[in-house]
């Protein structure tokens, strides 16, 4: 598609100009900008308005992470003079707030819709053609200019075991009326090292399971080591480990592992993958098939097979972050509707893993540098934090920063310690902007800080052997 290719010429009437299939953050976004543009928009949303990151993702787990981190607080705080007394944490409490903080943030995207001229209808839509949509509950059939596919995507729990059905997903974890005292969390990647953190955190006896060596997959692997040290401290963390079934036994579940042994739990948290929510979507009416992946292929401006119908977010399998949606959605109503063509840069995205320690990592680990950038230098820092000398918690902070040597150039920033997130935030602009190594070592240290040491560090690392990537 080329930038002036986005208007399809069919000589049809139209009921409007923009049908958004789906109510996440993507979907929102697209369907805001395109009103504002002058657009007549109307967004099916068959649950509720705000998606997988304002009702059953980010949002709430955010929420419950904070939650999870004050148990080292009050424990540090003995350090500095005070006496908290014994805390006692309260599942209920946190879950009422949680989701009254939730429902206040779906109104709040409900009603930005609507101030913005957007018609929400509360209805599953699915694709008859490249421009009809049918509503299911009503059976209306609407004509659209254009169509966008913004359904996001559900967790799955693969590889299928028996007694997979006594497990829940990351959906049915916000729904848990009582705080499980055993838990057993499966899983590498984001969501299962964030939730073993948070169980952790609030006092469950929690197991951290893993068929692989490492925890997050395609990080920096001495990030993946630390992280997985750390895990070690405060949590059962089992690597190079399977389940074979899963059967109810003593009030609680058994998990049989792949060795044999056998573990009691409360409750099972599978968090092995999500797949794009596309079934019964109708996309073969309108001659669009998946990839290999099951997602809707796409162009760089988010156009399908279909000249009339893009998809963004996690739809389409390009980056399975909320950021990225919204940016995918902007850019397609900029693009189709304000005449100002662009589309999302997904080589460079600073992003947060909120484990405890927190990860902030924008660019590249060092094991695909090296393959990517030829020479580069690797520069290293590991340290107690400042607040540690008095808690005397147990506790280290490590930072990266990776430079390609032959332009100077930053490619990579990674944080693993106490706000993380904050700090590859603000770094995230300097590497997107393209900073050097030499614009780091200019900058003056903010003291006494622990992001003081990514501008500090002068001398290369030992150079290591490559680490493997897997």
């Amino acid at each position: 598609m080329t930038e002036t290719q986005h208007e399809p010429h069919d000589g049809q009437a139209y009921d409007v100009d923009l049908f958004v299939i789906g109510g996440g953050s993507g979907g929102v976004r697209a369907a805001r900008i395109a009103a504002g543009y002058g657009a007549t928009v109307q967004l099916a949303e068959e649950y509720r308005v705000g998606g997988t990151c304002v009702i059953r993702g980010c949002v709430p787990k955010k929420l419950m992470v904070y939650a999870g981190r004050f148990a080292d607080e009050f424990e540090d705080a003995a350090g500095f003079g005070w006496e908290v007394g014994t805390p006692r944490f309260d599942w209920a409490t946190l879950k009422a707030r949680r989701d009254a903080e939730v429902t206040r943030l779906e109104g709040i995207y409900a009603t930005n819709l609507m101030r913005a001229g957007v018609e929400v209808v509360a209805d599953r839509a699915v694709i008859e053609g490249p421009n009809t949509v049918r509503l299911v509950r009503s059976g209306t059939r609407v004509r659209a200019r254009y169509i966008l596919v913004a359904v996001g995507a559900h967790p799955v729990k693969e590889p299928l075991i028996p007694g997979a059905e006594l497990a829940i997903t990351s959906n049915e974890v916000f729904e848990l009326e009582t705080q499980p005292e055993r838990i057993l969390v499966v899983g590498g990647g984001y969501i299962a090292v964030e939730f073993a953190g948070v169980f952790a955190g609030l006092g469950t006896r929690t197991t951290l399971l893993h068929r692989g060596d490492r925890l997050l997959r395609g990080f920096d692997g001495e990030i993946r080591q630390a992280l997985g040290e750390a895990y070690a401290k405060r949590m059962d963390l089992r690597l190079n480990t399977t389940i074979h079934r899963l059967d109810r036994r003593d009030g609680g579940i058994c998990a049989t592992l792949n060795d044999g042994s056998e573990i009691l739990v409360d409750q099972v948290l599978v968090a092995t993958g999500r797949r794009p929510n596309v079934a019964g979507l109708g996309l073969e009416n309108a001659g669009i098939s998946l990839d290999a992946v099951g997602a809707i292929p796409v162009d760089r401006f988010s156009q399908t097979a279909a000249p009339s119908i893009y998809a963004v977010g996690d739809v389409t399998n390009r980056a399975a972050l909320t950021p990225i949606a919204i940016r995918e959605g902007h850019a397609f109503a900029d693009t189709v509707f304000g005449a100002k063509p662009w589309a999302v840069d997904h080589d460079l995205i600073p992003t947060a893993v909120f484990s405890t320690p927190e990860i902030g990592v924008v660019g590249h680990g060092e094991e695909v540098a090296r393959r990517l950038c030829g020479e580069i230098d690797v520069y290293e820092a590991r340290f107690r934090p400042m607040k540690a000398t008095l808690s005397g918690r147990d506790e280290r902070i490590l930072m990266k920063v990776i430079v390609e040597r032959a332009s100077d150039r930053v490619v990579g920033v990674h944080v693993l310690g106490h706000d993380a997130g904050e700090i590859i935030q603000a770094v995230g602009i300097a590497v997107t902007m393209g900073a050097k190594k030499a614009d780091f070592d200019r900058t003056i240290a903010v003291h006494p800080t622990a992001g003081e040491e990514l501008v500090t560090m002068r001398t290369p690392s030992v150079v290591k052997q490559p680490v493997a990537v897997g």
